[in-house]
């Protein structure tokens, strides 16, 4: 008879599953990663649950995104053997479920940071614990966990230099792990979904724009941010606030579906990465998790209470113009046209149309933030929250109230050959019709100044 084998050996290991949620890789998967070392058996689970995420359930744009980025994630496991799980919700019930069908004795998870999927998380991990289950959590989204990067007060950064200094300073990413050498499948694999069974695609194909310009996955991240490092980072300072050319990473989506991530890009960068304004960009997406993590009210509230009281415009029909390109404002326009056809908009031009609609027409920032939010193959609640909350100047180190963005001088400076608003915008060439603008830019932008002065007098108020 053979003696024991020793605690921790292949004898004595079970199976682990590895929760996939915005993390959908295999490199630099911390989850995935330990589950890899430590389990007899992997199991790779996506749980198609968007109630998890309550009233931010992705939208149109990134539900395409998201079908063929499991499909990628599936096809680079089947390449080593092992394969994508996919059940529907609830999440607790759907892992206790797999748990008792492959003798799972632990369930590892990189973390969300969203209010909901945190709160989702929380509840999981408890059920599960419950159930004699081992939980295992990591960052595989961030440099720093929210909660480490704290002042000398020990409170959350509102300010984003302070908050760069103290990263730059401190912060020092591991080198990104490799994708696991075996991930050893279960012995029997219980049933699961098709990806085509989720119904992510739209029923009308209006997506052909989205395929013309995107390829989701992780092999595509990983060239697109070879590409940029290599051809692009040297001329980014300048180009990329300029439209009309390939100035900008391109790599947002990647991101916020975990295809890549943030450790993989700091040290893609090389020693010059610290210097570089690209890196201070990467920064800025960690403070928006770090603001949506330390105050979660303002995915839907301003940070700035005094917000509550702005005299806002509810008007559907220029809401409606705005969304669909018909402002009569050739920037905004060609921006919001480049969004509806390719699920993208230019970092410079998101700011001008965000400033037209929430300071010129005074049509409260939540409405634009849906609307990217549905519209957007990035759309990120942190820093789609922290963007629109800057513009309107009601967030964390948010712009000052009387900057207002002048789409026609912002359009002079950054597209001063029309090369991006003839691209979008190819009526104002052809002789086409083109409608007239549904509003006068300086007289709206002194009445939106005038709001923002009475606020800032409301008694028992501080601005």
């Amino acid at each position: 008879m053979s003696p024991p084998a020793p605690a921790g050996s292949a004898a004595h290991r079970a199976a682990a599953i590895v929760w996939f949620q915005q993390d959908l890789r295999l490199r630099d998967n911390p989850a995935l990663h330990a589950a890899a070392s430590s389990a007899r058996a992997v199991v790779p689970i996506y749980i198609w649950a968007p109630e998890q995420d309550g009233d931010w359930a992705p939208g149109a744009a990134s539900r395409w995104w998201l079908h063929y980025s499991l499909q990628a994630l599936d096809a680079g496991l089947r390449e080593r053997g092992s394969r994508l799980l996919i059940v529907r919700g609830p999440p607790l019930q759907a892992l206790r479920r797999v748990a008792a069908q492959t003798g799972a004795t632990e369930v590892c998870w990189n973390n969300r940071y969203e209010p909901a999927a945190r709160e989702c998380a929380r509840t999981v991990a408890a059920g599960l614990l419950r159930s004699g289950l081992e939980v295992r959590t990591f960052n595989g989204a961030l440099l720093v966990e929210p909660a480490e990067a704290l002042n000398e007060s020990g409170k959350p950064y509102r300010v984003y230099t302070a908050f760069l200094r103290k990263l730059l300073r401190f912060a020092n990413p591991s080198t990104p792990l490799p994708i696991p050498r075996d991930l050893p499948p279960p012995g029997q694999w219980p049933k699961s979904r098709t990806v085509d069974s989720l119904r992510l695609l739209p029923k009308i194909r209006w997506d052909e724009g989205l395929a013309n310009s995107w390829t989701p996955g992780e092999a595509s991240a990983h060239r697109t941010l070879r590409r940029f490092v290599s051809t692009r980072i040297a001329d980014y300072r300048r180009a990329r606030d300029m439209p009309a050319v390939r100035g900008t990473s391109a790599l947002s989506p990647h991101l916020h579906f975990g295809e890549i991530g943030p450790r993989q890009v700091w040290h893609a960068l090389g020693a010059k990465g610290r210097a570089s304004v690209f890196l201070r960009e990467l920064v800025w997406r960690e403070f928006a998790y770090h603001l949506l993590h330390h105050f979660p009210h303002t995915a839907t509230e301003p940070l700035r209470p005094e917000f509550k009281r702005f005299p806002w415009k509810r008007s559907a029909a220029a809401l409606r113009a705005w969304q669909h390109g018909r402002t009569g404002i050739p920037l905004v326009d060609a921006g919001m046209r480049q969004l509806w056809s390719t699920g993208w908009m230019h970092n410079r031009v998101r700011m001008v149309v965000a400033s037209l609609l929430v300071k010129n027409l005074l049509v409260p920032w939540q409405e634009g933030a849906r609307w990217f939010w549905d519209t957007l193959v990035d759309a990120d609640l942190a820093n789609n929250t922290l963007n629109w909350q800057w513009v309107a100047g009601c967030g964390a180190d948010a712009a000052p109230y009387f900057r207002v963005f002048n789409p026609l001088t912002q359009a002079e400076r950054f597209d001063p050959d029309g090369a991006y608003v003839r691209r979008w915008v190819p009526e104002l060439e052809s002789g086409n019709s083109y409608p007239e603008p549904i509003l006068d830019l300086k007289a709206s932008r002194e009445r939106a100044l005038d709001a923002y002065h009475n606020m800032r007098r409301t008694p028992g108020l501080k601005a």
